[in-house]
């Protein structure tokens, strides 16, 4: 027997409740596709993460070391080791300050979200505007026994 003769068989309501059957079947298996996608994403989000977090250690760590080395190198040129420790140092101001200022620079850029302004204060005029509806003279039973406040 085929499969267009079984369902030639069934009645309506059975044919229903098989299709929602087989959508909630369906429904189910893409939540589940999608669960183990999101999953297998958070994963390699969180090792990157922590390769990230290392790598900034890592760096913290190795610019000390970094300084002494180049302290000592401008040292070895002959120069005395007090002017090269200042040098080194003086350099990481300066670079500190570019970046202080590129930085206000980019804030200063920074602007209202206007658009979003406009909206929230069009939403509220339309509100304030916006009359309740009138209730109906009949009353529901249900709320008919409910006692009300007299104030």
């Amino acid at each position: 027997m085929s499969a267009a003769d079984d369902g030639a068989d069934r009645s309506l309501g059975q044919l229903v409740a098989t299709a929602t059957a087989e959508m909630s079947a369906l429904v189910h298996d893409e939540i589940a596709l999608a669960k183990a996608e999101l999953r297998q994403d958070a994963k390699r989000a969180g090792i990157g993460s922590a390769a990230f977090v290392v790598a900034g250690v890592l760096a913290l760590f190795a610019l000390p070391v970094l300084s002494f080395a180049a302290a000592y190198g401008i040292h070895n040129l002959g120069l005395g080791l007090a002017w090269s420790f200042l040098i080194v140092g003086g350099a990481f101001l300066i670079i500190a300050a570019l970046l202080i200022l590129i930085a206000m620079a980019k804030i200063k850029k920074i602007k209202k979200p206007e658009k979003s302004i406009a909206s929230a204060k069009e939403t509220a005029a339309v509100l304030q505007k916006a009359k309740p509806h009138p209730r109906a003279e009949e009353e529901h039973p249900v709320l008919a026994s409910v006692p009300r406040s007299s104030v």
